[in-house]
């Protein structure tokens, strides 16, 4: 049917060997980000809640009288939760690398790893099963309850793999960069406890000496002349949680060194957790202390908002240079994918592809749920007609561990969202129909460049059907990727003229090729809930798309 010079070329378009022209060749650029992180996709895992590579660092006899070690919350109809330590570490994560490598993603994002208290909180509210805005009788397994920021946590270590090794092995065996979970705005539980517990409310430094305690004081009672106190506001903010003083100089040299110790053992970029808590001066000297150390450092927020034009402060060079994660792309996408004959327009207004809101679009972290909200709610159909959307439309694609498989979809976090996941359910998980479709698209992701950065040109929105192009022309590479999604029950048959280049596209699962004129038409027919990504190689020479691009490029 084809010639064998013609199979070759397909197979070096698939492979994305031959998107190369000339590195001398004057080509006008339009490329969405230069930021090399956006090449990167992301699988975000609880450490504590993956799986459990070395028993031997469980210390379920840790807390004595507030034990640490699988402490389950008991709902209706058999329904469990935990808010105990259940054993994931650093050898569970290492041991599962070439699943995580072959679904093509190429980063992990952990939970923090640092220090957190050996017992259980015994102040606050008791947390129930599905409860919400309660810190009574949960652990730290979570790590967002840090004591000291120099020493990893005694549950994910084991002889041998520490972090260093860990983002060494990751790095150098399975090509996946490290991704550090940094707190800046809180430190563990502090007050409220009907007797001050071990580590609570304490922060140390690197050798171990006591830099700051709340003595079980609540924050009105802090005296600002102890220099034990200084570390922290007067004011209350997130629950019995230290709210630690951001004005206080010796604050922000604590965590530039603490965090730039990690940086040094391997952590290829830093995910923020609750930067909205914190004020921008702070991210600015944090930044740019950080980045003279670590030039171009890639660092996203947390910053749990749905008003884009609030997230986006994040972004700016005088806030940090920051990015953020997506919410209101999150809101969209659940409520999308969750939704039977929901509408692909829909997705339309988070984009802000031109005059919006964000410094730059295309280096937001994207996705659909998380451990801090409800898992999506969706039919395996919906999970993955998800993934279609995110890792072909713009951003960095983050998926939380499971959804390759639609675990405990729908629950919040006391209902199962954090539940250990553990090695049957990932060895459940490479045969499942999400898992499949999932890998399938991400891999393609991972080799085409114009899917990682390249601008998006919408098309076609609208009921199950969507359209668009993403274009690269940056560094000697050029693509054009033309995607189709179907997220209907059947069929759907596409007809695309508008902004066509000529020359040769190639389908990248299919391996089908067209070889169309200028003024050609690409047919295609995508199978339901399915997505089609057709590929050509070469610079843009249609005006009416080159114009387009321009737009783009100056109104991103």
């Amino acid at each position: 049917m084809k010639s064998t010079a013609m199979t070759m070329l397909a197979l070096l378009v698939f492979s994305g060997c031959a998107n190369q022209v000339p590195r001398s060749a004057n080509i006008e650029e339009f490329v969405g980000t230069r930021h090399p992180f956006a090449a990167e996709s992301v699988y975000f895992l609880m450490t504590d809640r993956f799986v459990d590579g070395d028993p031997s660092n469980n210390h379920e006899d840790q807390g004595g009288a507030h034990p640490t070690f699988n402490l389950p919350l008991i709902g209706p109809d058999g329904q469990v939760a935990n808010v105990g330590y259940m054993g994931g570490d650093f050898r569970g994560v290492l041991n599962n690398a070439a699943f995580i490598r072959d679904m093509g993603f190429t980063a992990i994002w952990m939970t923090p790893i640092v220090d957190n208290p050996d017992e259980a909180f015994a102040g606050g509210e008791p947390i129930t099963f599905g409860g919400a805005f309660k810190d009574g009788g949960k652990t730290g397994y979570h790590g967002y309850w840090g004591v000291n920021f120099f020493q990893v946590d005694e549950h994910y270590p084991s002889s041998g793999l520490g972090y260093a090794e860990l983002t060494a092995q990751l790095r150098d065996n399975f090509g996946i960069k490290t991704i550090l979970d940094i707190v800046t705005n809180h430190g563990s539980p502090s007050f409220d406890m009907p007797v001050d517990q071990p580590k609570f409310g304490e922060i140390y430094g690197r050798d171990g000496t006591l830099l700051a305690d709340h003595q079980n004081l609540p924050p009105e009672q802090l005296n600002p002349d102890n220099p034990l106190h200084q570390f922290f506001h007067t004011e209350r903010d997130i629950l019995q949680l230290s709210n630690l003083n951001d004005q206080n100089p010796a604050v922000v040299d604590y965590f530039v060194e603490a965090y730039d110790y990690w940086l040094e053992q391997g952590a290829a970029a830093l995910r923020i957790d609750t930067i909205k808590h914190v004020p921008h001066h702070f991210w600015k000297q944090f930044s740019d202390r950080i980045r003279a150390r670590h030039p171009g450092l890639f660092m996203f927020g947390e910053s749990y908002d749905y008003n884009a034009n609030f997230i986006a402060q994040h972004q700016l060079d005088k806030n940090g240079g920051i990015s953020v994660l997506d919410f209101p792309g999150q809101q969209a996408m659940s409520k999308t994918f969750s939704t039977p004959g929901s509408d692909y327009a829909d997705l339309l207004d988070y984009l802000h592809l031109t005059h919006g809101p964000y410094q730059n679009p295309y280096e937001l972290t994207i996705f659909y749920d998380n451990h801090d909200m409800a898992r999506m709610n969706a039919s395996d159909a919906g999970f993955i007609d998800a993934h279609n959307w995110l890792f072909t439309s713009r951003g960095i694609p983050v998926v939380y561990m499971g959804s390759e498989m639609g675990y405990m979809r729908g629950t919040v976090e006391h209902q199962g969202n954090r539940n250990y996941y553990g090695q049957d359910n990932i060895e459940l998980a490479k045969t499942h129909v999400i898992h499949q479709h999932l890998k399938q698209v991400a891999n393609v992701r991972k080799s085409l460049p114009a899917l990682q950065r390249g601008l998006q040109v919408n098309l076609d929105f609208g009921g199950d059907q969507a359209a668009f192009y993403r274009v690269l022309q940056y560094q000697g590479q050029a693509q054009t990727a033309l995607v189709l999604l179907n997220k209907g029950d059947k069929p759907a048959r596409f007809s695309v003229s508008r902004y066509m280049q000529s020359g040769l596209w190639q389908e990248q699962f299919s391996q089908q090729s067209r070889d169309l004129p200028a003024d050609g038409v690409l047919d295609d027919e995508v199978p339901a809930h399915s997505v089609r990504i057709w590929l050509r190689q070469g610079q843009i020479e249609g005006a009416d798309l080159l114009e387009k691009l321009r737009i783009l490029t100056a109104h991103r």
